[in-house]
């Protein structure tokens, strides 16, 4: 089955794609590096070499090479914290919907009174919350909330957006957006490695969040196998 994977932390520090051919992509948005095996491939969204922050990545580059290279499925892992007590880090979460108030270039219609109506496809969930059931357990229809970054969300914005939605990230709207524009079908997958600033008493940096990410990784790294076995 053709599937073009998105991810960013779980792909940097898995070494499950080392042997997966490198190459790259030229789009009408820039260049594009990509990983590719059978009939799978994977983008890093945060760039080769040295990563982009959430703000700066090139979101219509990396559907446009998705587009481009003839995909149509496209399954997107994401590192989410949690708005809630009961989504403890270690989860899994498959969101249906989001929200999303940030400018900036989520759209390809840069000069045109056009967009189209959001939404997140999943048509590949089902599937796959089925089939990863004996060792995994996925919540469904999750609310992701978007925020700009680099930084984390203060307390105080964190006790707002709780009202808005069970996780928080920098990045799926965006890639739901442009997907949808583009007709490509978007499967959320996100795994929950912090509570959100400030909720259960929590503080957070980027050096804890990375901590956290490096304890998740044999988790994650098994449940990447079991993604390309189910979809091979």
């Amino acid at each position: 089955m053709k599937v073009a994977f998105l991810s960013g932390t779980s792909i940097v520090n898995s070494r499950l794609f080392s042997g997966w051919e490198v190459k790259k992509v030229q789009t009408i948005y820039g260049e594009v590096d990509y990983r590719t095996w059978g009939d799978f491939v994977l983008i890093n969204r945060h760039g080769a070499g040295n990563p982009l922050p959430p703000h700066a990545l090139n979101h219509r580059a990396n559907l446009r090479a998705v587009a481009d290279l003839g995909y149509e499925d496209v399954v997107a892992l994401s590192s989410v914290g949690s708005l809630r007590p009961d989504l403890p880090p270690g989860s899994l979460v498959s969101c249906s919907d989001y929200v999303c108030f940030q400018t900036g270039p989520a759209t390809y219609f840069d000069q045109e009174m056009k967009g189209g109506a959001p939404g997140i496809a999943n048509n590949l969930m089902p599937r796959l919350v089925g089939e990863l059931a004996r060792e995994f357990t996925i919540q469904t229809g999750q609310v992701y909330v978007q925020t700009r970054g680099p930084r984390f969300e203060t307390k105080a914005e964190i006790r707002i957006i709780r009202q808005w939605g069970d996780v928080v990230g920098m990045t799926a709207a965006h890639e739901a957006d442009l997907c949808t524009e583009l007709g490509l079908r978007y499967n959320s997958l996100g795994t929950v490695d912090n509570f959100a600033n400030g909720l259960e008493g929590t503080e957070i940096s980027y050096a804890r969040f990375r901590e956290l990410v490096k304890d998740s990784q044999a988790r994650v790294d098994r449940l990447l196998v079991r993604l390309l076995e189910i979809l091979a």
